[in-house]
């Protein structure tokens, strides 16, 4: 009789705290030992040489999620959690979308049918409000927030996601409430709008001037008046995908006033510049590049990684939003309509796949910061905020059996032709890094192995979520 169902053996076990020699022993799909010799397993993995972190947590990713423009998410569930598994991930956090005039309820039960059964990693979703109406606001919010979805994302900007002050202001009531966590999408809209309709005005419609019209002033500006906000009702925040020091400066503001404002960051704006959407020689190829907000310049890398060093950010994420370039009908980012304005470029760059290995080539190989940070800010913390603590984000007793296995050595070239997203493009196209996840572990079974995915589709499950330690 076997004492255990999996031992990892020979490995480096890596947390958010710590780095020390053990084996690992799993039973039931939990961790029920960690010592120094693990026997009697049913199936071993030699782990020698390699670095046995926890399971990436990937606290922002965006799978089947619907538009309004004609244009398709180029990742639905099953390819967009089988992405996430080659890169080391064993849980994401997609958004369910509540679509304008439609019960929030409703939508989350739409986007539970869209994953049930297609998911290679586990999931738990978090929620986008777009229309704060008094039924979601005082019944559903409210009643989905005790039944485990105790998250959401607002808008600042986009025509049919922004919300206005007040809205914005009764959805942080809500979240104060019922002790949920607010997302924040942190760009003036009316900023946006002001400066694309005079970049179109002097004939600048390329790819390239969506970084002008989603300025890094009217991401401060909105990044301030989201901090605002949450002071007034005094509410913890988490304000997504900051992309350089302006609106970090905004962040690092609230917390010397003693403020629970939280910071996520993004492989692009450590990797991509603005000069990027210029493609070649400011031609459509640029369209790849688009995301919001925009990636900016070298010194907004550099102040991006001052922060991931001095604490600032909590979470780093991919944002994954993936579109295909060449869509068929006029479904990807190359779409008649995009051609005539940048303002039409569908929002979002894969990356769900990408994000662990640039992040540690980036972070630990070129020792900007150590292992432990990296562990922390890819599955630690955001298991923590996001209320899935401790049986996500860690190696620990009674935790899931969630791995990733690293050769901190083995270096590689991105490729499209190597990754499983839906998108037929990366814009991360011959970037080298060094130290790869070669196998993946989700609650003791391996799902996938050296690139290839070996676990079973559905075998993904969906994670109801407590409260966030954030309060």
């Amino acid at each position: 009789m076997h004492s255990y169902d999996l031992a990892i053996k020979g490995g480096t076990v890596v947390t958010a705290a710590d780095q020390y020699r053990a084996e690992i022993g799993v039973r039931n799909g939990k961790i029920v030992e960690i010592s120094e010799n693990v026997s009697g397993a049913r199936q071993e993995i030699d782990a020698t040489g390699l670095l046995v972190l926890p399971g990436g947590v990937d606290g922002h990713v965006h799978m089947s999620q619907p538009t309004d423009d004609g244009t398709i998410m180029a990742d639905d569930f099953e390819s967009g959690t089988r992405a996430a598994a080659a890169g080391g991930n064993t849980t994401v956090m997609p958004f369910a979308l509540q679509i304008k005039g439609k019960s929030l309820r409703a939508c989350v039960e739409d986007y539970h049918k869209e994953a049930e059964g297609n998911c290679y990693v586990d999931t738990s979703f978090h929620l986008i409000v777009s229309d704060p109406t008094p039924q979601v606001l005082g019944q559903e919010l409210p009643a989905l927030v005790k039944d485990g979805y105790t998250s959401f994302k607002v808008f600042m900007t986009y025509d049919d996601l922004v919300l206005s002050d007040a809205e914005l202001l009764d959805v942080f009531q809500v979240a104060k409430e019922e002790n949920a966590l607010v997302m924040v999408h942190a760009e003036g809209h009316d900023a946006i709008k002001f400066m694309t309709r005079k970049l179109e005005a002097a004939g600048k419609t390329a790819p390239f001037y969506h970084g002008q019209s989603h300025s890094r002033v009217a991401e401060r500006e909105a990044t301030h008046r989201a901090v605002s906000h949450a002071e007034l009702v005094d509410v913890p925040i988490v304000i997504v995908h900051v992309s350089g020091r302006d609106a970090m400066e905004q962040v690092q503001w609230a917390r010397k006033r003693g403020l629970k404002v939280y910071a996520e960051t993004c492989p692009q704006y450590i990797t991509l510049v603005e000069d990027d959407m210029k493609g070649l020689n400011m031609d459509f190829e640029g369209a790849k590049y688009v995301c919001s907000p925009p990636p900016r310049d070298l010194d907004s890398q550099a102040a991006i990684w001052e922060g991931i060093r001095d604490g600032t950010f909590d979470i780093f994420s991919s944002d994954h939003c993936p579109f295909r370039y060449q869509g068929s009908g006029g479904t990807g980012k190359d779409n008649p309509k995009a051609r005539t304005s940048f303002k039409w470029v569908p929002n979002g760059i894969p990356g769900v796949e990408t994000r662990l290995p640039i992040f540690f080539s980036e972070g630990v190989t070129k020792g900007r910061i150590s292992i432990q940070k990296f562990v922390d800010l890819t599955s630690t913390r955001p298991a923590r905020l996001y209320g899935m603590y401790p049986q996500k984000g860690t190696i620990a007793i009674g935790s899931d059996a969630d791995f990733a296995l690293w050769d901190p050595g083995m270096q590689k070239t991105i490729t499209q032709d190597i990754l499983h997203h839906g998108s037929d493009y990366t814009p991360y196209e011959g970037f080298k890094v060094t130290g790869w996840p070669v196998k993946t572990v989700l609650r003791g079974k391996v799902i996938a192995d050296d690139g290839r995915i070996v676990g079973e589709k559905g075998y993904g499950a969906y994670m109801s979520r407590g409260f966030s330690d954030a309060f």
